[in-house]
């Protein structure tokens, strides 16, 4: 497929009139063509009103059709071919078979969304029947959640697939029944063409209202500003640095009618490597530590940013351990420039921090925008006392924490600000402080996982990609996993309906075969 540097504004591919931009191949620092034309504010505003006149036909569609349109758009996205993971890998730098594996996991939530959806089990069909007898007599009530409307999706930088135009944001939203307007991110403008002509295609195949889908192009600043102000967006899901996140949500609160903005933004996401486990197993913690550190040029979000551990020789040996492994790093390509340059300058920070030391660099690079891992080290009293330590660096670089004992580790833990992820390595004989531990950092982060490492998140059922402030703006939500649907969605009763007008999720006999709840009772 010719790339031709066109938003996708329902229907009809439009070029942009207001700037524009190259997208950039950080291995190179060369522009790549072809040339993206911005967004103006008649083309945003298009975009919107589309997706509001599409919203109530496509709201209303069958649970099958809708299921069977993210099957479609999934399998669209497969029909590129490699072209897609040649232009991915041009546009960011990741390898391709980081790539090939993340375009697996945005066709399997678009598949998992599909399942979801048929299920029907996020509508929360809920039935509570007349008691005419009773003083007062109470009348027939039904619930069930309804999508809120269209939503605008932030593409994010890091990952061009499963987290952009076709991404987890964009997927929950369409199977909650909502449009969805995408402002693709500008480091991966081919890519996104690409992905938004698949969608495009599926909702033409489809036949889908014309305002299923758009996706514009832009300044990040203007147009997403325009994308959150509109009337008609309804809810916004984002992805991307804190500072980008609360301009958002200003926005957002700051409308005559405020709407919710979903936005993951900022975590160093600690891990507890508690004494016992330590003491067993401190050469290996350490490599895994690197690892983790340093994959995909450390540009998770899940990526081990803070390492906690009590003093003593378990720790000098994890420490020495961990330099040598991180010596052995080559430098990698970061996503964009822009991305690069603030990675170096987030270093160069910690490092003229008081009391901070720098344990160990990996090999240096020579080549444009490639990330050296770092690791420092600081006391607990330090880390505690300087607000400016629990800063993200958002690249290979981590802070190990020692301790004094459990109890300033448990200090230093109500120190923390809100995480996305928090890791305990512990053995049987560590149980005992494991759940303290893990009974405090329930308050903390949105995922608690026990003898990993966080880098990797499941798409699941199961699955919290959340976290309390500043990992996201809204702490009772997740970004990955079936539950993401429920960000786009809101609760309606309805009263003493009569039956022919009820929505079929909420009728007597049950068209849908959905488990609900009747009369308090689950029904299967």
């Amino acid at each position: 497929m010719e790339l031709q540097g066109q938003m996708l504004i329902g229907h009809q591919q439009v070029m942009g009139k207001s700037g524009g931009t190259h997208a950039i191949n950080p291995a190179t620092g060369e522009k790549m063509e072809p040339f993206y034309g911005f967004a103006t504010p008649d083309d945003t505003d298009r975009a919107c009103v589309l997706a509001y006149q599409a919203f109530d036909a496509y709201r209303q569609t069958t649970l099958a059709d809708r299921a069977a349109f993210l099957e479609a758009i999934a399998d669209q996205i497969m029909a590129i071919g490699p072209a897609l993971i040649a232009r991915a890998h041009l546009e960011t730098g990741l390898p391709v078979a980081r790539l090939e594996g993340e375009r697996g996991r945005t066709v399997n939530q678009l598949r998992l969304f599909a399942q979801v959806v048929r299920d029907g089990h996020w509508l929360n069909a809920t039935l509570d029947s007349v008691l005419p007898e009773r003083t007062p007599p109470r009348p027939d009530l039904r619930m069930q959640k309804i999508p809120l409307g269209p939503v605008a999706v932030f593409g994010a930088s890091n990952f061009p697939l499963a987290f952009s135009v076709a991404g987890g944001d964009t997927a929950s939203a369409l199977a909650a029944g909502c449009p969805v307007v995408v402002k693709a991110h500008n480091a991966h403008l081919g890519t996104s063409e690409l992905v938004g002509r698949a969608i495009q295609k599926a909702v033409i195949a489809c036949n889908m209202p014309e305002g299923t889908f758009s996706m514009v192009i832009g300044a990040g600043a203007e147009v997403g500003q325009q994308l959150v102000a509109h009337p008609v967006i309804q809810a916004v899901g984002f992805t991307g640095s804190r500072n980008g996140g609360l301009a958002l949500v200003n926005t957002a609160n700051a409308r005559k009618v405020p709407i919710p903005v979903y936005a993951e933004m900022s975590a160093i996401n600690p891990v507890y490597l508690l004494k016992n486990s330590l003491s067993q197993q401190a050469a290996q913690l350490a490599q895994q530590f690197i690892d983790s550190l340093t994959l995909g040029a450390g540009q998770f979000c899940t990526n081990p940013g803070l390492v906690l551990l009590e003093k003593g020789a378990a720790a000098d040996q994890f420490i020495e351990a961990a330099k040598t492994a991180v010596a052995a790093k080559a430098a990698a390509t970061m996503l964009t420039p822009g991305i690069y340059s603030a990675y170096a300058s987030g270093c160069d920070k910690l490092q003229q921090q008081p009391q901070v030391s720098v344990l160990g660099k990996g090999l240096p690079g020579s080549a444009p925008n490639t990330a050296c891992a770092m690791i420092s080290s600081c006391d607990a009293e330090t880390f505690m006392r300087n607000h400016a330590l629990q800063d993200e660096v958002f690249g290979p670089s981590s802070l190990i924490i020692l301790c004094d004992d459990m109890a300033q580790m448990l200090e230093v833990t109500s120190h923390l600000e809100g995480q996305l992820t928090a890791t305990i390595h512990a053995d049987a004989a560590d149980y005992d402080e494991a759940r303290v531990l893990l009974h405090k950092l329930e308050t903390k982060a949105g995922r608690v996982l026990f003898n990993g490492f966080p880098t990797g998140v499941e798409v699941c059922h199961a699955m919290v990609h959340g976290g309390p402030f500043p990992s996201t703006s809204d702490s009772r939500s997740t970004s990955v996993g079936a539950t993401a649907i429920d960000r786009f969605l809101r609760p309606v009763c309805y009263q003493a309906v009569p039956a022919a007008l009820l929505p079929q999720g909420l009728q007597d006999h049950n068209p849908w075969q959905l488990m609900r709840t009747v009369d308090g009772k689950l029904k299967l």
